[in-house]
């Protein structure tokens, strides 16, 4: 009997109280039983605390207007499970999922009780390789040396940067994040690294050197230079490519479109032509939700799923920049956040600009409450609202909100899912992992 899709994302969604179990020997397995499909096609690599999935967005845009058949893998998703797995830029279709999951349930290495990621994985390496494509972007979970995807045959990888963020997987110094993370590298395969503080580069330069891996460094290798015009020229190893636009909106997306770029140059395009015209048109019309994305006007209404304090930092950049082109605009604050996050130093970052905090919880198991998000605030004049849901916080927000202030939606991915899902009127089924 076949499964409808519904109730095969249910099951699949059930996997989620394996948690999470870093380690690829339980991946290993299943895609051994698969018949190995992630060596059936060359990837790029993407690991970072923040921004990996960016720069994997603008590497498949590229890819696909340069005529390469890309796939796509990223997490979390925002509205639905099949955004995670995209064949040039299509979401993966429903009989496909019902399919792939009968199939991977009915493998030996299914006794072992997969973890959600784990089979999603698996999932997704044995689709790109069915659907023949010629190349796969492929974003880390979290860390990298531990990760699911640590399976996949890279021609190139990237660091974006490193910060505090999966403390309790991922450990509790920089250093020691950073060795997570460059466990993504290869042998012999390019590895490009955004910035990094200074006394990190020594964690990647070892394991460079272990691997034998070439590695182009931001500031070192590769730069990238905005200009106010809000273009910015891309100064590389192989060459330069002046007056480039990215639709993605922040300054902090030009030093991730460097990455991508940085990353074709070492790793692709030795392999495969890809013209100035690919990169000007995969940058003009990149799409990745839920990052400094648009959702309304009158109120202007933004959703950003920062959720660390390193991200707070970039988006609170973005934030001053357009509460100093609008004069009288109010800033009005949504925030919800998951429990294992730094509230305080998220908060700190953003609580300060703000002339309305509305603090709001999920209704998932790993949710922060509202107690807890209001005792990490910092001292501010700010008006404060408290809201039990995100419905009801959107409905304070809107109604506060006059048509010349900014409502800006933050604290995680999964606060972001249910407020697009309450806009587009759908169903919100989070899956935290």
């Amino acid at each position: 009997m076949v499964c409808s899709y519904d109730v095969t994302r249910r099951r699949l969604f059930a996997l989620q109280r394996f948690g999470i179990q870093p380690g690829l020997e339980t991946v290993c397995a299943l895609l051994s039983d698969w018949g190995n499909p992630q060596r059936r096609f060359p990837a790029l690599h993407v690991a970072g605390t923040n921004g990996k999935g960016s720069v994997a967005a603008m590497l498949a845009s590229i890819l696909h207007a340069a005529g390469v058949r890309v796939g796509l893998y990223t997490s979390p998703h925002l509205l639905e499970f099949r955004e995670r797995i995209q064949v040039q830029g299509m979401t993966i279709p429903e009989d496909r999922v019902v399919d792939l999951f009968a199939r991977l349930q009915a493998l030996p290495a299914c006794a072992a009780s997969p973890t959600f990621f784990e089979a999603t994985t698996a999932m997704a390496f044995q689709y790109f390789a069915e659907e023949r494509v010629d190349l796969a972007v492929i974003e880390v979970g979290m860390g990298g040396r531990f990760d699911a995807t640590n399976v996949c045959r890279a021609i190139g990888t990237v660091i974006t940067n490193v910060s505090f963020d999966h403390e309790r997987y991922l450990g509790s110094t920089l250093p020691a994040i950073a060795f997570e993370k460059a466990g993504i590298m290869k042998q012999h395969v390019p590895v490009v690294i955004g910035p990094v503080v200074p006394s990190l580069e020594h964690v990647f330069q070892e394991q460079a050197r272990h691997v034998q891996a070439p590695m182009r460094v931001f500031g070192h290798e590769f730069l990238v230079v905005a200009h106010d015009a809000g273009t910015f020229d891309f100064l590389g190893m192989n060459g330069n490519y002046l007056h480039l636009r990215c639709a993605l909106e922040g300054q902090h997306q030009l030093v991730n479109a460097g990455c991508a770029l940085a990353v074709l140059e070492a790793g692709v395009m030795p392999r495969i032509v890809i013209s100035e015209s690919a990169i000007r048109q995969g940058l003009d019309h990149v799409s990745w939700p839920g990052r400094l994305e648009r959702l309304g006007t009158r109120p202007l209404m933004l959703c950003d799923g920062a959720h660390n304090p390193a991200a707070a930092a970039c988006l609170k950049v973005s934030l001053q920049r357009i509460l100093s082109e609008h004069d009288g605009c109010r800033l009005i604050l949504v925030v919800g956040m998951m429990q294992d996050k730094n509230h305080a130093g998220f908060l700190g970052m953003l609580v300060p600009l703000a002339d309305v905090v509305i603090l709001t919880q999920l209704d998932v198991s790993r949710s922060a409450s509202v107690e807890v998000l209001k005792r990490a605030l910092p001292a501010t004049d700010a008006l404060l609202y408290e809201r039990n849901s995100p419905q009801a916080a959107m409905a304070l927000a809107t109604g506060l909100g006059g048509k010349h202030d900014l409502v800006c939606v933050t604290g995680s991915l999964f606060l972001i899912g249910h407020v697009k899902s309450l806009l587009a009127g759908t169903n919100y089924e989070p899956v935290v992992g």
